[in-house]
């Protein structure tokens, strides 16, 4: 085979010999932030904006759970300016004792991990807590202007894309004002001309940060022209019922299964911090839950929503055990939340989080401080009120019922399918030997070499593997006959059993999941993003009752000493390096695919689930969010190739940056 192929041959080796001690470039500063903002904001989408909103937000929220702030102020102003402003103890302006010449406040906003959250000292319980928030807003901003007023003196310092541009001025005496005040304007180079901050978006979340905390005032503003019907121009948030108050207004006088919902608060031993919650039960609701920690959104729950199961599942079949109701002891979590609304918010001294945008809270200790702390008052809110109580377990034994009789109705579809398996089956399907599908999960995964492993990682009661060949038909720019002529999907279609299209029927799904478990690199996310696709067109209905996940095999393991933990991607790495190896001599090793795991580590990292972490893929339910969805879908995944065209050419700098390292 040529040389030429690779890229030139002789040439290609001539300039490898090139490799030397110069080519080795050492990040300082910030510029780690602006070369890979992926690994610090998830991204540089509309979402990955927002966070920067949040990360400011966040701090000042943090002085206000603190004792120290009652009042922030979020001023949005035309030309995507952003400006927060609380009345705190204000960022300290005295020189560093580690850093000659500068302030306090130069190296936070210019230093990651710097700040005063590690040692608790400075905040019992806080959301920010690798010291990289507030620095990584200044690095990927164009223009960020700090006043700090303290000690009845204001003092301003200007930077720029995470230097400072102006040394820190003291503006003079300010006898009747204290506290901080961040103004932001997201870098363009890094999120596009285009990107700017959503009103709605921005409001939404102040509104939502002063449920969260009873004694903080948040007040609103946003110029004139970015004002709306549904976006006012001002506004104060107040609540002093915090959660509770926002149930009430979520709820919407909509008929709960009980008059009253479950609400409270409670501080947990030993001064590590409290729990709110606020629970109700509507007859018609298709389940909301927010999870919050040190008023940081958790969407995809964590170790205190495990809690709050727990509380209340055990709770409930006591209480069944009371009045005699013996079908009590068959109520699972899910009987109890999945129509239910529930808010809850913890607040907890050095939380561990899945990552840096803090999705996932993993805090061992969180599950068994709130199922302690909720368990109590749930079992008075159903034995003070017998009728109440007693109307609760009547609407949630009619939800076990419902999942029972489907339950049936799925094992007699399966037996009448696994009867006739050697016809109507893939040969390439190694299926679980189970009759139900209650708990049954099918992994598809790309390649024998990972179905390999898959086979010998599962569990072969519960758990099938399909193998799939690459990277299947993009459906959303495929004719319907290429579709049905296409080997992958013809397969794919007789492994789950429940037809596609119009005629997909969920009740005949073969599955109770079904989970994507791809390559945790570019190609793997390529295949997993198709196979979303498919699902999305083909089999939405699949999607909306959520049986279709996302499996999160880990990228790299580290290694130190005796002691191995598992990073799920470039940021994880770097989290974990720095909270969990603080420094230390870590030995790393990339997994190049699923099938360079040996099984046991796939089952450990994957496949068990008692350790391993799925993400549930869903549809939007609001019909703006859905339309959204829809036409992303179409302009990346769709027929016009211009629509890519023009992502790449937004996107090339950072693809082409992220392609040298891959």
């Amino acid at each position: 085979m040529s040389d030429d192929l690779f890229g030139g041959g002789a040439a290609a080796t001539a300039a490898s010999k090139e490799y030397d001690a110069s080519q080795i470039e050492v990040l300082e500063g910030l510029e780690p932030v602006r070369r890979r903002p992926g690994m610090y904001i998830g991204g540089t989408d509309e979402r990955a904006l927002h966070h920067l909103a949040s990360e400011v937000l966040d701090n000042s929220m943090d002085e206000a759970v603190a004792g120290h702030a009652n009042r922030i102020e979020v001023y949005l102003a035309a030309g995507n300016r952003l400006t927060i402003t609380d009345n705190g103890r204000g960022i300290p302006v005295d020189p560093h004792p580690k850093y000659p010449g500068k302030s306090a406040l130069e190296v936070i906003l210019t230093t990651l991990h710097s700040g005063g959250k590690f040692e608790g000292k400075a905040y019992a319980t806080s959301g920010g807590l690798h010291g990289v928030g507030v620095s990584v807003v200044n690095a990927l901003s164009d223009e960020t202007v700090v006043e700090v007023a303290r000690g009845k003196q204001l003092y301003r310092q200007c930077f720029s894309k995470g230097h400072a541009v102006t040394a820190l001025e003291d503006l003079g005496p300010t006898p009747n004002r204290r506290g901080t005040t961040i103004s932001f304007t997201p870098d363009a180079e890094i999120f596009g001309e285009t990107a700017k901050f959503k009103p709605a978006r921005l409001f939404k979340l102040a509104r939502s940060k002063a449920y969260l905390y009873a004694g903080v005032e948040i007040r609103w503003r946003c110029d004139a022209e970015l004002a709306s019907e549904d976006v006012p121009q001002e506004a104060v948030f107040q609540f002093p019922g915090g959660l509770s108050d926002h149930l009430k207004e979520q709820l919407s006088g909509r008929a709960c299964a009980t008059a009253d919902f479950f609400s409270g608060t409670q501080e947990f031993p030993d001064d590590q911090g409290r729990v709110e919650w606020a629970i109700s039960w509507p007859l018609y609701s298709d389940g909301i839950y927010s999870w919050y920690c040190n008023t940081i959104p958790t969407p995809a729950g964590g170790t205190h929503e495990a809690g709050v199961r727990a509380a209340l599942t055990k709770g409930l079949r006591a209480f069944g055990e009371l009045v005699g109701n013996k079908k009590a002891a068959q109520i699972t979590a899910d009987d109890i939340f999945n129509e239910s609304e529930l808010m809850l918010s913890v607040f907890i001294r050095n939380p561990q989080f899945q990552s840096q945008t803090k999705d996932r809270l993993t805090s061992p200790e969180a599950a068994r401080y709130v199922e302690n702390a909720i368990r109590d008052h749930f079992d008075h809110f159903l034995a003070d009120n017998m009728e109440r109580g007693k109307a609760l377990i009547g609407f949630i034994l009619e939800k076990v019922d419902d999942r029972l009789r489907r339950k049936a109705e799925r094992e007699v579809k399966r037996k009448t399918a696994t009867s006739a398996r050697k016809l109507r089956l893939p040969g390439k399907l190694t299926d679980c030997s189970g009759d139900s599908s209650e708990g049954t999960e099918l992994f598809i995964v790309e390649g024998d070499s990972a179905g390999g492993s898959a086979k010998q990682a599962r569990d072969r009661k519960t758990q099938a593997i399909l193998p799939i060949r690459g990277k299947i038909l993009n459906v959303a720019s495929a004719t319907r006959d290429k579709i049905r002529a296409n080997s992958e999907i013809a397969d794919l279609l007789l492994a789950l059993g429940c037809g596609s299209g119009k005629e997909c029927n969920p009740e005949a799904l073969r599955y109770d999941r079904v989970i994507i478990m791809t390559d945790a690199d570019v190609d793997g996310a390529h295949i997993a993003t198709l196979l979303m696709t498919f699902f999305f067109q083909e089999m939405p209905d699949i999607v909306k009752e959520g049986h279709l996940y996302l499996a999160r095999p880990p990228l790299y393991r580290l290694t130190h000493g005796s002691k191995s933990v598992y990073a799920n991607d470039d940021a994880h790495r770097a989290e974990l390096e720095s909270t969990i190896f603080k420094g230390k001599n870590v030995d790393v090793g990339r997994f190049k695919g699923l099938g360079e795991m040996n099984p046991s580590q796939l089952r450990e990292t994957t496949m068990d689930p008692a350790t391993r972490s799925l993400i549930r893929i869903t549809l939007p339910r609001e019909y703006e969010e859905r339309a959204s969805v829809n036409d992303l879908v179409d302009r990346l995944m769709g027929k016009n190739p211009e629509h890519r065209f023009n992502f790449i050419q937004d996107n090339a700098a950072q693809l082409d940056e992220d392609a040298i390292d891959a």
